[in-house]
Formats: C-alpha cells, sequence, structure tokens
C-alpha cells in the first residue's frame, strides 16, 4: 500500500492554547513514528491565531530529538521569508545532528496576510515581487558553490559544511510548482487540502516532465490531503464538525482557533453555508477507516501519488491521535 505521512499544522482550538499545541505536535509525532508512518512536516504560517508554529526549524530540531525512524521536515519553510543562506545553514544544521532524517520542504507564499509579510520582509534590501526562482537559485548555490568567479558570495561558507543540504521538496497548489520541480529535478508535494487547481494534472505533468538531476534520480509525489477517520462514519462526522465550521469562518476571514465539536453543531447554519461546506467536503475526507480509504483511492491512482501526506485538524488531541492510527491500519 502507500506509505503515509503527516503534515501538522499545530492545530490552536478553543481549549488548546498555542503553547500546548506544540507540544501535542511533539507526542503526535512520537505516536506516528510507533505506528510506522515515512514523514513529519511541520508548517510555517505567522499571525494565524489557528496555528501555533511560525518556525517550523525549530519544531524539527524537537521532533527529530523525541523520536527514532521517521522522517522530519517543513512543509515548508516558505522561502520568500528567509535569506537563502540562513535556511542553509540551519538545515544543514539539522542534518548533521540527524543525519538521513531531515527534509527540507520550500513555498512560494508568505504564510501570512500581507502587513505581516511585510513585517517579515521590510529589512530585507533589493528585492521586490516574486522573487521565489532567485532565492531558490541562490540557495542552491550555497550547495554547490558555484557562484560566478569574483561572485563575493564565493568568500562565504554556509556551515557546517561537511554535511549536504538535506533533500529539498518543492510545494504547491498549482503546476507552476510541479513544472519547476520537474525542471529541475526535485521531489513535489501537492497540496489538495486547499488547492483549486486539479491535483491529478499537477502530479502527472511533474512526472511527465522531470527531469534526472543529482537532487533526485526519478519522479517522487507527494499528495497532501486532509483527513478525518473516526471508527464510524457517524462518530467521523461528528468529529469534522469543528473543522466544517472553522473553513466557513476562514472563508469569511475569520481565522480563529478550531472550535469544539459542541460549539459547531450548536452553530445556526444558513442554507448558504450549509451549501458551502458541502462544496468544501471535496477537500475533505471524512469517514471510517473504510469509507476514507475508499474515496481516497481514485484520487490516489489519478495522480500516481507515491506517498499519502495526511493533515488532520481535529479538537481533540486524543481523537487526532486515533485518527492516524485507524488510517494506519486501513492503509497498512
Amino acid at each position: 500500500m502507500i506509505p503515509l505521512s503527516i503534515l501538522d499544522l499545530s492545530v490552536v482550538t478553543t481549549g488548546t492554547p498555542p503553547s500546548s499545541a506544540l507540544h501535542n505536535s511533539i507526542d503526535l509525532a512520537r505516536y506516528a513514528d510507533g505506528l510506522g508512518y515515512v514523514r513529519y512536516w511541520l508548517a510555517e504560517h505567522h499571525n494565524l491565531a489557528s496555528v501555533a508554529s511560525p518556525a517550523p526549524e525549530i519544531m524539527i530540531g524537537q521532533i527529530a530529538a523525541a523520536t527514532q525512524r521517521i522522517r522530519v521536515g517543513s512543509g515548508g519553510v516558505m522561502l520568500p521569508n528567509h535569506a537563502p543562506l540562513m535556511v542553509a545553514e540551519r538545515f544543514k544544521m539539522l542534518e548533521a545532528l540527524f543525519p538521513g532524517r531531515i527534509d527540507l520542504g520550500l513555498g512560494r507564499a508568505p504564510g501570512t496576510d500581507g502587513a505581516t509579510a511585510y513585517a517579515l520582509r521590510n529589512r530585507m534590501a533589493g528585492r521586490e515581487g516574486d522573487d521565489f526562482l532567485e532565492r531558490l537559485s541562490e540557495l542552491i548555490l550555497w550547495e554547490t558553490r558555484r557562484f560566478p568567479e569574483g561572485h563575493p558570495y564565493n568568500n562565504v561558507v554556509a556551515m557546517p559544511d561537511d554535511v549536504p543540504l538535506p533533500p529539498i521538496w518543492l510545494l504547491g497548489s498549482s503546476d507552476f510548482s510541479s513544472d519547476l520541480a520537474a525542471q529541475v529535478g526535485m521531489g513535489f508535494a501537492f497540496a489538495h487540502h486547499f488547492a483549486s487547481h486539479d491535483a491529478a494534472d499537477a502530479m502527472v505533468h511533474y512526472r511527465a516532465r522531470f527531469k534526472t538531476s543529482s537532487w533526485l534520480q526519478a519522479p517522487y509525489a507527494i499528495l497532501a490531503v486532509a483527513v478525518i477517520c473516526a471508527g464510524t462514519d457517524e462518530e467521523a462526522e461528528r468529529l469534522a464538525s469543528s473543522a466544517d465550521l472553522n473553513r466557513l469562518r476562514r472563508d469569511r476571514g475569520e481565522y480563529a482557533p478550531l472550535p469544539s465539536v459542541e460549539d459547531a453543531l450548536a452553530y445556526p447554519y444558513s442554507d448558504a453555508e450549509k451549501i458551502k461546506i458541502a462544496r468544501n467536503r471535496s477537500r475533505l475526507f471524512v469517514g471510517s477507516p473504510a469509507s476514507v480509504r475508499e474515496k481516497l483511492q481514485p484520487l490516489i491512482a489519478g495522480t500516481r501519488a507515491d506517498e499519502l501526506m495526511v493533515v488532520t485538524a481535529m479538537y481533540d488531541h486524543e481523537a487526532r491521535k486515533r485518527s492516524y492510527a485507524l488510517l494506519a491500519e486501513a492503509f497498512a
């Protein structure tokens, strides 16, 4: 069956403060390590009341230290927010400390609103607009040491210089990142859980155009999906109600902590809101293990995914762990 991984947003709920959400991430990672999940990625978001972690590299170190086998990485570092040299240094350090277990996932988006993005970048000089390609090229050059002759960066070394950068993955929700990942010969992860672009189109496009490189000898595509799994379809639907309300609020620009199931069930939904929730369910797979597997199989087949990365936002931490356990059994 397809390998399973986890994308963790360190979800903040109305009953879980951000500091506790971070500890929940470490606990979940230990649990996933024992379940046989192959990868555990942490996201980067800023100024979001529903997401506790703005610094995935810090969480990567904590989680890698608390686990034994599972790969740990960023899903992802939002490269426009960071100097490429700093990214190279931090991930070389992580690779030195946890050799063979670190992934460097990179994203183009700021992971936040416009004002916060400006606050993150306003001391960076000389770069305007979408400079992701420029930053990615510079990051690669810190590894290959192929700056042009006479370039001042030739005298700068990303330390520790005796370890390589971990594998680089390009993250995306459109065909832009899939095409770029194919051209540079890197791994690709598609964010089905919030994308409007067709997942199969992007991932098949990536595989068809992939060029072998020093980074990767063959294409490898990860499909990231949102899943809520429980013992029965009815229980899964009940647990998913908080995610439904949270998504409805996000669509209105309200980025609040994840509400409880009780609050979600008591919410007076209008007919228009019910229609919107039903539409949003195209990006959320809910049900028992058998139901979720049945719903996911056509998407897995259509995208030709090499790996399934699951993001599960649930109010109750133990129920979230149970969801991942049931999913592991379903795809064992």
